[in-house]
């Protein structure tokens, strides 16, 4: 499914996405500890501009601007480290599709904004790892997290959304909420070593 125009790195390009609270961040940090060199993990954009200072508002024009920044920063993230380091595996935390389940609206009118299409952003990846939303379980998501606003009800929302959007990519695989962080991170940890494997 990889659109060649889009994807240079020479191992292969995994996204980690879910709701908000999933511990998407944290499986990407244990497995890059675990693995080392021969893996580059991709910082979510999102963190790094609201973090940063980019203004953060319910406002709809506002929210539209911010997920328009949003896939700006993640697209060229993800190609300046996949041009860094072309042999290393490139796991995302977060993809371009994610906006679509932030943006005010139809989701396609996302796509419109940004320039793409659901297709074009799906094919930049080789797998998807999808973490569920604690909130799932009816567990806050806000876990320290200054940047982290959404309530259990809109993590769900936002979970069933982003589900939705990445469905259509054909090597989805689901890491399912469980009450145990731990176990659910492990589940998570040997799903993504699978995909590696499956994809080198």
């Amino acid at each position: 499914m990889t659109d060649p125009q889009n994807h240079t790195n020479g191992r292969c390009r995994i996204v980690l996405t879910g709701g908000p609270g999933g511990g998407k961040t944290t499986a990407a940090d244990l497995f890059r500890r675990e693995i080392g060199a021969s893996v580059v993990v991709v910082p979510e954009a999102a963190t790094l501009l609201f973090s940063g200072g980019f203004p953060r508002s319910a406002e709809e024009s506002a929210r539209k601007s911010a997920q328009c920044a949003i896939y700006q920063v993640q697209r060229h993230l993800e190609d300046a480290q996949s041009a860094l380091y072309p042999e290393r595996i490139l796991l995302c935390d977060r993809g371009t599709v994610d906006g679509a389940a932030y943006w005010p609206g139809e989701l396609g009118g996302f796509f419109d904004a940004v320039g793409s299409s659901a297709e074009r952003e799906l094919a930049r990846y080789d797998a998807v790892l999808f973490f569920e939303s604690a909130a799932v379980g009816g567990i806050s998501v806000e876990g320290g997290n200054p940047t982290r606003i959404e309530s259990v009800e809109q993590a769900l929302d936002l979970d069933r959304r982003l589900r939705a959007l990445w469905a259509r990519h054909p090597r989805l695989v689901v890491v399912p909420h469980n009450a145990s962080f731990v176990k659910k991170i492990m589940f998570g940890l040997a799903a993504l070593e699978s995909l590696v494997a499956q994809l080198r």
